[in-house]
């Protein structure tokens, strides 16, 4: 303790000791500002930004620290967001309105979840089949493989089944297998027959033998895919983090989209993702950040008529039955404003 110190603790005593009470108080709050963000999202390239601003120190620079993990699946990501566990997840927005209209895969206390930023176009999604699947017609009678039953791009996958194919949902069985990396597991080892594969997975499956029968973009234009979710009163009461953490993020889709970082960008992607070989990594940009069809989102705005696209495929397929017309339920859009502003 310094003489100047020692001088104000003899001199104003109560001063001091009000004053220590103060630190002590703020304690707590200064050790929960530095521990790092619990981020979960699924293995694949949909979490390139969040690869690029770990590795570039996008994220340290706006004063957060990320810790990204894998989900297995959208139950264990959703019940952890739900239960306090992690504060954000990288997900399907389907899965927020899912459990936020008690239509989630598993029950779970009453949630509170928003979105507050957008990853990609849903349509990303191609339906990759075993090499004797020539068309729609020989998928009657099979097995195809989901994450969950009733969220994610479950209802994706049975839209385009009925709209392309002309099965009824009693020709087939979805299987859930979790994400990507696992669903295209159950398909090598002769599970299923099919699935939806996001990139890069469906490229290394494709190089395998396996067969590319359709594309979800397809059967959809805007259809609003990931997004970043958390709990709105962790978001309330976290806005700075937030904001920070939208920074990083959107810096790490600035620096994906500049031209010259290709080769840097796909080094980063293999080193994340060492399933991933120079072809698929290839792939994997030229299907998210093609200036014509790229599906990653530009500057991570969400897109809204892609909510509401989603919101229809929900209406149609997802129990209790409910008519879902309403984006801005789900999305809080003044944490992004903040961000980029």
């Amino acid at each position: 303790m310094s003489i100047s110190t020692r001088s104000v603790m003899r001199r104003f005593p109560c001063v001091a000791f009000a004053a220590a009470l103060s630190l002590l108080a703020m304690a707590p709050a200064l050790a929960e500002t530095s521990a790092p963000l619990r981020v979960v999202g699924f293995s694949g390239s949909s979490n390139w930004p969040i690869y690029v601003a770990l590795e570039k120190g996008f994220f340290k620079r706006n004063g957060v620290e990320v810790d990204l993990a894998a989900t297995p699946d959208s139950v264990s990501q959703l019940t952890k967001l739900i239960d306090g566990k992690i504060e954000i997840a990288m997900t399907a927005i389907d899965n927020v309105i899912a459990y936020q209209e008690g239509q989630g895969e598993v029950p779970t206390a009453q949630p509170d979840l928003v979105a507050f930023l957008g990853v990609n176009n849903g349509g990303r999604f191609n339906l990759i089949v075993a090499p004797e699947v020539k068309s729609y017609a020989d998928l009657k009678g099979t097995q195809l493989a989901v994450d969950a039953l009733t969220t994610g791009y479950a209802f994706l996958l049975r839209q385009m089944l009925e709209e392309q194919g002309g099965l009824k949902p009693s020709e087939y069985k979805l299987f859930s297998a979790g994400n990507s990396g696992q669903r295209a597991d159950a398909l090598q080892s002769k599970k299923v027959a099919g699935t939806l594969l996001n990139s890069p997975y469906d490229s290394i499956a494709e190089r395998m033998g396996y067969r590319r029968l359709a594309g979800a973009s397809e059967i959809v234009g805007h259809y609003q895919g990931s997004v970043g979710a958390t709990r709105r009163d962790w978001a309330e009461a976290n806005q700075e983090k937030l904001v920070a953490y939208i920074r990083g993020y959107v810096a790490g889709v600035d620096w994906l989209y500049d031209p010259a970082n290709k080769e840097e960008a796909m080094a980063i992607l293999m080193k994340r993702l060492p399933r991933t070989k120079p072809e698929n990594a290839e792939f994997a940009y030229d299907e998210l950040l093609s200036p014509t069809k790229g599906s990653l989102l530009p500057r991570a705005k969400l897109d809204i008529e892609g909510v509401r696209a989603v919101l229809k495929l929900r209406s149609n397929f997802g129990l209790p039955k409910k008519t879902l017309t309403d984006p801005m339920r789900y999305y809080d859009p003044k944490y992004y404003d903040m961000a980029v502003r």
